[in-house]
């Protein structure tokens, strides 16, 4: 491996879905000793660092993201001696581990959010967003309008999200310590690295001034979001968590940029501030090389040279990319897509199944249990389908535990599963794997600067070059046309030759 090789920037990250991976107990839910358990196989993939959605104390109204007690394990995932495990283990395998921090909000249940309801006397009521009458136009994401009235405190609070999410005043330096100390305790026990919730929701307009208006959907769309997020004062705690990440060796950062463009995601990954944004303009590509090209494009523009793009085509929030651009059982698609994301210049990030196709489920409206699914149905029919359980093997629940799961598997895992992708040179997983293993070995693919190349319509060229090794990347995303290759000699070539990697 190239000696230069830094996990987090050259490397791919896999994003597991905690209650979704594996249950080791068979209670229907997945667990931290479920996912050690599963470390030889994500070693095996290739991954080098795992990231995971969060496992901690929670009611479970937003199913994880309503946080009860950050620095806890829930029962129901295990303990903090199977965490401590965990991490131990992944290290021991070469594996960075990343944890989600959600520190814009905590769940209504939380002892901080229990205490500020208490009294407007109380030393904590200011550390959630208070008012005695709804101070201005902000609305919820999940529906409805964003102030509260809390009958016991006779006052409202506001909630970016669902209302039984209040969130935080970061405004308030006992907060911003408090979530700080969050930080230093992960930290402390081996963490690698942390990704951000909604991060640049933190801080909201010190004068709780209305936003202005637009043409949307959804009243939440109808405004311009300039007063409720990105609000200056998110550099300074930034710069502050960055020197704070500083006093650990190869620590990383990433945001979840809220409401994200290309340039937004960029000023917040500058020199001393977030080591990386989300940019999710890459997700709501169609499956047209001409609409890739413009995306990564925008991006290189928008990153220029101080910051490290990061790409991501699938998470816990979005349908899955097999689902959105392949028909039927025909995984030509999933696999053009893998090879892009695995091949661009920038941090890729993997969804747990991707690299075996896995689609999204199908819900009954009785069966949506995600919150903005239940509102909005059937507009938006939520992120259930996206969730559900890892595809192991064709044996009941799809392997992924012997009790019924807390979502339904996909019908088709009796075929589409990892036990039966392994023993397929031909197959996806297959294919992840090799693209992973030729990624990390050449210093041009995970680490080169990046040139397109002339190429037919329907088709993606880029060079990837770093000093003397150069690499050419040809995907063919039409059906129709001839075979399309840059030329040169080949090294690596999928699909009929939709895919090929060549030395010019």
């Amino acid at each position: 491996m190239d000696k230069n090789y830094l996990w987090w920037r050259d490397g791919v990250i896999y994003q597991i879905y905690p209650r979704s991976f594996a249950d080791s107990n068979n209670d229907g839910l997945g667990d931290l000793n479920g996912i050690c358990a599963k470390l030889d196989y994500l070693a095996e993939l290739g991954a080098d660092a795992i990231w995971l959605s969060p496992f901690y104390p929670s009611p479970d109204a937003d199913f994880g993201y309503d946080i009860s007690d950050h620095c806890a394990v829930d029962p129901r995932f295990g303990s903090m001696a199977d965490f401590n495990q965990l991490v131990a283990e992944a290290h021991r395998r070469g594996i960075h581990v990343v944890l989600d921090l959600v520190l814009n909000h905590s769940s209504d249940q939380h002892p901080w959010f229990t205490e500020s309801r208490s009294s407007r006397d109380n030393p904590k009521h200011d550390w959630y967003l208070w008012q005695s009458q709804v101070p201005n136009n902000w609305q919820c994401l999940f529906g409805g309008g964003g102030w509260h009235y809390d009958p016991k405190c006779r006052e409202y609070y506001f909630h970016m999200f669902a209302k039984e999410q209040p969130d935080l005043n970061w405004r308030n330096p006992q907060v911003r310590q408090a979530q700080l100390d969050v930080v230093r305790f992960w930290l402390a026990r081996g963490v690698d690295g942390f990704r951000l919730d909604v991060f640049n929701a933190f801080f909201k307009d010190s004068a709780l001034r209305s936003n202005p208006t637009k043409p949307g959907l959804r009243a939440f769309d109808r405004q311009q979001h300039i007063h409720d997020i990105d609000q200056p004062e998110m550099l300074p705690l930034l710069r502050e968590l960055r020197a704070l990440l500083e006093t650990y060796p190869e620590r990383y950062a990433v945001g979840e940029t809220f409401l994200a463009t290309p340039e937004r995601a960029a000023s917040y990954s500058k020199p001393g501030l977030l080591h990386a944004a989300f940019n999710f303009n890459f997700t709501r590509q169609p499956f047209r090389a001409k609409a890739f090209r413009k995306a990564i494009d925008t991006w290189d523009s928008a990153a220029g040279a101080e910051v490290w793009p990061n790409y991501v085509l699938s998470n816990h929030d979005l349908p899955r990319s097999a689902s959105r651009y392949c028909r039927g059982n025909d995984d030509t698609a999933a696999a053009i897509s893998l090879a892009l994301l695995l091949t661009l210049r920038g941090t890729a990030f993997l969804y747990y199944g991707e690299e075996i196709g896995q689609r999204d489920i199908q819900l009954k409206r009785k069966e949506i249990m995600d919150p903005p699914g239940r509102y909005y149905w059937p507009l938006y029919k939520g992120r259930d389908g996206c969730r559900a359980p890892m595809q192991w093997d064709a044996s009941t629940h799809a392997g992924f535990s012997s009790a019924k799961p807390w979502l339904p598997p996909h019908p088709d895992y009796r075929q589409r599963n990892v036990a039966a992708q392994q023993a397929d040179p031909e197959s996806l997983l297959s294919l992840t794997k090799e693209l992973i293993r030729l990624r990390r070995k050449h210093p041009a693919l995970h680490r080169g600067t990046l040139e397109f190349l002339p190429a037919p319509a329907g088709c993606l060229a880029y060079r990837r070059t770093d000093g003397s090794e150069v690499l050419d990347v040809c995907l063919k995303f039409s059906k129709k046309g001839n075979v399309f290759s840059c030329g040169g000699t080949t090294i690596y070539s999928s699909r009929q030759d939709r895919i090929r990697i060549s030395k010019p």
